[in-house]
């Protein structure tokens, strides 16, 4: 990995303001379960409002995979503010269940006993039900029951325009801002192993989750009850988990906007062979899949990280980044903290405020499809073998590395940016998160992976008792002190607005679905 380039006027007292407006959010997901934590079969809280239009809290796959969205803010404290009322909320609303405290489900049932979420009968509605139907018939509902962290980031546009004026750049702000977001794309990617060596925290399942399928995992722990690998880091993140065997022949391009928009569309709108014979409708007309396609939308594309542009009523993701370019990106790598009652810490966040303004401000060269292969390989080894200390990496020189070295080395690049980050901030957490995570290089048994598996066997826990006690202890974290009464009546207004947009959508919505699909299929055509 190459030095990391920052300009000298960058570093210069007088510019570190151009990094107080960096804006940041989380999505947090957790599986409801009932006091014995079983998966629970309830429908989405009443007092919740509409998963369909709630700003802050909806659900993911299942009706009870709820997701938790905090609003984007300029300020630390108001995100973790904001996650602990919304959680804090949320558990006020529940009949007698907790929330999962890991990302690997709690033990699972058939596929058939695994709720699909509802959504209502707009046609926005039935979409993103049909779209989770599709998702359920395609890869599993059980791979669709894991729950991950998202962390929503986006540099200010005085920054932006900074390095815009210190290059002399002739391209218009936004044609430059998302060339740089793009280059901050690969350099991502290149790293994200990191990311998943240092937060990994799913080395266990329970073997409910792989339950009929090939896999290579082994009985650990002194019971001998879970499954997982001595070295594992995120099994989330490999192949039985968030990853598709589907899409490994995928090959996305992050060069440019216009190559990411069209080998996205293509994989939407080309026919895919395992697809075809599953087929769009049954014989009794219900949807099965919204299409035959690699992918039936491009959330459906499991990536580590994404472009992201707020979009219109109607409007795709694609159609949003090709009509107003790139708002911010979305961190997917991330497995809930299992000992944190939020999912998230402050000094992950800042950490990662750090790794993303480092990979921002880094020279990046364009990816191409061997380099990609690289870059999934690596990923693998780190999900399954990550703590192994003689684990080897390819590194960018495509030459054999140690895990613990280019780790190391990218540290090293990462402390101006801590630094510089203080000053911002008048503060030493930044540089302070940046050391807590290079000791997690030298001592392996520090990292989240290495805690479960050593918690688990000093309570001689199985992975299920082990995730339940954290979720008990969590519950009751969150809920040792109330809500005041403004916040209270804030979610419950929330709730009640959502509920009426909800009846407004299926008033005005409540067309053809066949029609209303086609059209908002025929915007990838722009796409290409």
């Amino acid at each position: 990995m190459s030095e990391l380039e920052i300009s000298k006027a960058l570093l210069e007292k007088k510019n570190a303001p151009l990094l107080t407006g960096i804006m940041r959010g989380t999505e947090r997901e957790a599986l409801r379960v009932d006091p014995a934590g079983n998966f629970a079969q309830t429908p989405h809280p009443p007092g919740l409002g509409s998963a369909l239009t709630h700003p802050q809290i909806t659900t993911d796959f299942s009706e009870s995979l709820l997701e938790f969205i905090t609003p984007p803010s300029h300020c630390m404290d108001d995100l973790f503010d904001n996650l602990t009322a919304i959680q804090k909320f949320t558990l006020g609303q529940l009949d007698n269940e907790l929330l999962w405290s890991t990302s690997m489900p709690c033990m699972l049932g058939d596929d058939a006993s695994i709720p699909v979420a509802e959504y209502g009968t707009s046609n926005n509605g039935l979409m993103k039900t049909r779209y989770r139907v599709g998702l359920g018939n395609r890869y599993g509902r059980t791979m669709q029951t894991v729950a991950g962290v998202h962390y929503n980031f986006s540099l200010p546009s005085a920054f932006w325009a900074f390095l815009h004026n210190e290059e002399n750049s002739i391209l218009d702000l936004q044609s430059y801002r998302d060339r740089g977001y793009f280059g901050l794309i690969r350099n991502f990617r290149r790293q994200a192993w990191l990311l998943i060596y240092l937060f990994g925290a799913s080395p266990v399942m329970c073997p409910s989750f792989v339950n009929g399928r090939k896999h290579h995992l082994e009985f650990v722990g002194t019971k001998q009850q879970s499954l997982g690998l001595p070295y594992a880091t995120s099994l989330r993140m490999g192949d039985l988990g968030y990853q598709s065997s589907a899409q490994e022949a995928l090959f996305v391009c992050y060069n440019r906007l216009d190559t990411y928009l069209k080998t996205l569309s293509c994989a939407i709108s080309t026919p895919h062979a395992d697809y075809e014979k599953i087929g769009v409708k049954d014989d009794a007309g219900e949807y099965l899949q919204l299409n035959t396609g690699l992918l039936q939308i491009e959330n459906e594309f499991y990536s580590v990280i994404r472009p992201k542009r707020t979009t219109h009523h109607g409007e795709t993701a694609l159609s949003a980044l090709r009509n107003r370019g790139v708002e911010y990106i979305e961190v997917r790598c991330l497995d809930v903290d299992p000992f944190s009652p939020l999912g998230i810490s402050e000094t992950q966040v800042r950490f990662l405020d750090t790794f993303l303004v480092a990979c921002a401000l880094q020279a990046s060269p364009e990816c191409d499809r061997e380099e990609s292969d690289v870059i999934a390989a690596n990923q693998k080894r780190v999900v399954n073998q990550g703590r192994d200390p003689e684990l080897l990496l390819t590194g960018r020189d495509n030459k054999p590395v140690k895990l613990r070295d280019w780790g190391l080395n990218i540290i090293d690049t990462l402390r101006p940016v801590a630094e510089l980050l203080d000053t911002v901030h008048k503060t030493s957490l930044y540089q302070e998160s940046v050391e807590i995570q290079r000791n997690k290089l030298l001592a392996p048994e520090t990292t989240p992976s290495a805690r479960v598996l050593s918690t688990m066997e000093s309570r001689d826990q199985n992975y299920l008792e082990f995730a339940l006690q954290n979720s008990r202890e969590h519950h009751e974290a969150l809920t040792s002190s109330a809500l005041n009464e403004q916040t209270i009546l804030r979610f419950e207004d929330m709730a009640t607005e959502s509920v009426c947009e909800q009846q407004a959508l299926e008033e005005k919505n409540s067309g053809d679905f066949d029609a209303f699909l086609n059209d908002y299929y025929s915007q990838y055509k722009s796409c290409n």
